[in-house]
């Protein structure tokens, strides 16, 4: 007798072939059949009229703290994800020289605002090394299983002191030390190495990631490290507009080592049609068998506003800078006032200058001008989530048509609800008021599905459920263009994503395959509204999206949810290095 058997669903097994109804019979961790299991065993599910797909792997997270207190992964786990990959964008925890522990917290914070506090508090220090982080964190329980990679912020600071994180020039001798270190760090486990080169990346004291202007040779010494290895993935965050020019070293870089190289491609208002000059160069990496890969996020990379939040219309004004000492309800009783929404109204926003001692690093200036006052971006938020709003829903037009200003309609909307309403502000790919640019991208061969951001921008972001999203809104929902085939969807954010780092081992439904698994009722499945959540280390703050349709999430053949609680099965584990494929 078998451990689990799958009855009846319907199977798209993450090879992108067609929808069957089949059987998914599971042994020892592992998937012993798929089609017309005669088998009995020990559990059976009734998956008839389901979804059972594999489970997601997302790339691109940063759970690189919460991984040492958190045994769920939340939010990922929660959406799907049975495999994520962190130490993305250059910033991570190790190596770590003890003296160095707060200066990578505050980069950390900066970077991918986490809270501090929550780090301080949260993270048992273990380690120094490399290798010594990847021993404390599979140390702990997991529900489901997590690789990382090593980043350039910490290793530059590790190697060079002061020098490296002032973003100095690396010696030779440096980058011989940093490139060892890689080396040592891939042999360990490591599925890759990152950087940032970025300005939109800075930590809390505004420095740029260690790394951001590093040279050519220290770019290539590195990666060498890789290719003589002949292991790991390079992941660079770039600069939006700087990518196409980028371009060329990176094709060079991925050509010399013959490992994947890894960067963002994203659309910005700024230059709107800039992504279909990458997407050029991406077709001619394809035919020339390059491999160079586009990471493209799976909607509008947005920004969620709230008066708890980090990012909202008021920021900047008097009267609600003078709440900021004040408890949240103290706040919520202070929006209820008329007087006050009078008195705010009323109101001009202060210099964004003046107020850097108050607001993050990376939101003052012209860019926390454009976000709080850019109201045709705007969206209110409500209980029917939809992340491809019309022009005429935005606050700009609701203001219009109304009569009301726009600052009312956007007082208005996050004082629902007490206070717990909310704006979107599509930040990147919405320059079109619409998604057709990423239907673009998601179906070509050189681009990947990532930026979730998992784990990160806790007080603006909330993109950690993106698997959930590219189900329902591309496969399903989608009205205002053409959709992308289920079939292709989940391939995307299985096989495809598990094979750019390696992971042969899962993201199929197949004999000899690892027995991740989701089982959906696809027709029910969908997202709940964000909520402002307190349950980090310390009573930080966090943007979670809950989601309703996944009947089960099993990874390593244990169910880890069944009907969105969690069962107590913590099998996930520390992925080191490759994974091989099945024998056939």
């Amino acid at each position: 007798m078998i451990d689990l058997v799958i009855r009846g669903g319907t199977v798209v097994d993450g090879t992108g072939s067609a929808a069957r109804t089949a059987d998914v019979a599971v042994d020892g961790g592992l998937i012993v059949e798929v089609g017309r299991v005669s088998t009995r065993a020990r559990r059976e599910i009734d998956a008839s009229g389901l979804l059972v797909t594999p489970g997601f792997v997302d790339m691109h997270t940063h759970y690189d703290a919460q991984v040492t207190w958190d045994p769920f992964l939340s939010p990922s786990s929660e959406h799907g994800c049975t495999t994520v990959v962190m130490g993305n964008c250059g910033v991570g925890f190790a190596p770590a020289a003890p003296e160095k522990r707060d200066w990578l917290i505050a980069l950390m914070e900066g970077v991918e605002d986490i809270p501090g506090a929550a780090m301080h508090e949260g993270i048992e220090w273990a380690w120094e090394s490399f290798p010594q982080y990847l021993d404390a964190i599979e140390g702990k329980p997991h529900l489901i299983d997590f690789g990382t990679q090593v980043p350039h912020g910490a290793l530059r600071a590790y190697v060079m002191g002061e020098r490296g994180a002032a973003n100095e020039e690396a010696t030779a001798e440096d980058i011989a030390i940093m490139a060892r270190l890689v080396g040592e760090g891939i042999e360990a486990g490591a599925l890759g190495f990152s950087t940032s080169r970025t300005m939109l990346h800075k930590s809390i004291y505004g420095e740029p990631v260690p790394g951001t202007f590093a040279s050519p040779a220290e770019i290539f010494g590195i990666g060498r490290e890789l290719g003589r290895l002949g292991k790991g993935v390079y992941q660079l965050a770039i600069g939006h507009l700087q990518v196409p020019e980028s371009f060329g070293w990176m094709k060079t870089l991925a050509d010399e080592i013959q490992r994947p190289v890894l960067f963002n491609i994203s659309q910005t208002d700024e230059a709107p049609e800039l992504w279909r000059d990458l997407v050029r160069m991406l077709d001619e990496a394809e035919r020339d068998g390059t491999p160079i890969y586009g990471q493209a996020a799976g909607r509008a990379i947005g920004i969620v506003m709230n008066w708890e939040l980090t990012a909202h219309p008021f920021v900047a004004f008097p009267s609600w800078l003078q709440t900021m000492g004040k408890t949240r309800q103290e706040r919520r009783a202070m929006l209820r006032d008329p007087a006050f929404r009078a008195r705010l109204l009323s109101e001009s926003p202060m210099n964004f200058e003046d107020l850097k001692f108050f607001l993050p690093q990376n939101f003052d200036g012209e860019f926390a001008t454009f976000v709080t006052r850019s109201f045709d971006k705007m969206y209110p938020l409500n209980d029917r989530v939809d992340y491809e709003p019309t022009a005429d829903q935005s606050v700009a037009a609701l203001a219009l048509a109304t009569g009301r200003s726009p600052l009312e309609i956007a007082y208005d909307a996050m004082a629902e609800n007490d206070g717990e309403g909310m704006l979107y502000f599509p930040l990147f790919n919405y320059a079109d008021k619409n998604l057709d640019m990423l239907r673009i991208l998601h179906a070509h061969p050189r681009t990947r599905m990532g930026l979730s951001d998992g784990g990160a921008h806790c007080g603006a972001i909330c993109d950690g459920g993106m698997p959930t999203f590219m189900l329902t809104h591309w496969t399903r929902d989608r009205s205002r263009g053409e959709r992308l085939g289920l079939e292709h969807v989940i391939m995307r954010q299985t096989s495809a994503t598990a094979r750019t780092y390696g992971l042969m081992d899962r993201g199929v439904l197949a004999p000899g395959f690892k027995a991740d698994l989701n089982i959906i009722d696809y027709d029910r499945l969908r997202f709940l509204r964000p909520e402002v959540v307190y349950d980090l280390p310390a009573g930080g703050r966090r943007l979670l999206q809950h989601a309703e349709g996944y009947v089960a999430t099993i990874c390593g053949g244990q169910p880890i949810y069944e009907h969105g609680q969690p069962t107590g099965a913590t099998p996930g584990r520390l992925i080191r290095g490759a994974q091989r494929a099945p024998r056939p």
